[in-house]
């Protein structure tokens, strides 16, 4: 954790307000749709490069990559830093940064256990063993790996998700479900 603050956070966090600063300087020549494809493709994709590897690590660490997606949103808009943000990213389809993290750490395991993932995570992914015939046994459950980690996150997600037949339709599952979980919840709105 020491590692990881003092070395890597502040870096890509002055990475990400240099660029959206120069996007900033160049945001009155842009339409909307202009801004929000440069500060997708320059600041929101390093915001998701290897951000599983930011699994489990408490909110204070991962809040300063949150102010930079907070800021990049406010940018594409042309709003005050003081606007509030879920509505925001709510229109942009973006997810949070702590559910992008779940996002990709579930996305990684469903690839372990059913298709393209390479094989040293394929072992480490192991299905949950039933002792007997129950309901619980067509659930496709994972067991939690030994390590102290967040396995359990693939364990509790809706059957729906857990027993999707391909990559792209778990995928849109997840999104759907992490969309509703932390962006229709933290309004106080119900499901649509």
């Amino acid at each position: 954790m020491l590692m990881i603050r003092n070395s890597c956070f502040p870096c890509h966090h002055l990475i990400h307000r240099f660029l959206l600063y120069n996007i900033r300087r160049i945001r009155p020549f842009l339409s909307q749709e202009a801004t929000q494809l440069l500060v997708q493709s320059l600041v929101i994709s390093r915001l998701d490069y290897c951000n599983s590897l930011l699994a489990g690590l408490p909110l204070r660490a991962i809040r300063p990559l949150q102010l930079v997606q907070n800021a990049a949103a406010h940018l594409i808009f042309n709003l005050l830093k003081f606007t509030h943000v879920t509505p925001l990213l709510r229109s942009l389809h973006w997810l949070p940064v702590v559910a992008r993290i779940r996002f990709k750490t579930l996305m990684l395991a469903y690839k372990a256990k059913n298709g393209p993932a390479p094989p040293y995570l394929m072992a480490m992914v192991k299905s949950r063993a039933v002792p007997r015939a129950l309901r619980a046994s067509s659930t496709a459950r994972l067991e939690p790996p030994s390590l102290r980690t967040h396995g359990r996150q693939a364990s509790r997600l809706l059957l729906s998700i857990r027993t999707a037949e391909s990559l792209t339709v778990f995928k849109r599952r997840l999104k759907t479900h992490l969309f509703i979980l932390h962006l229709r919840m933290s309004t106080g709105l119900g499901l649509p």
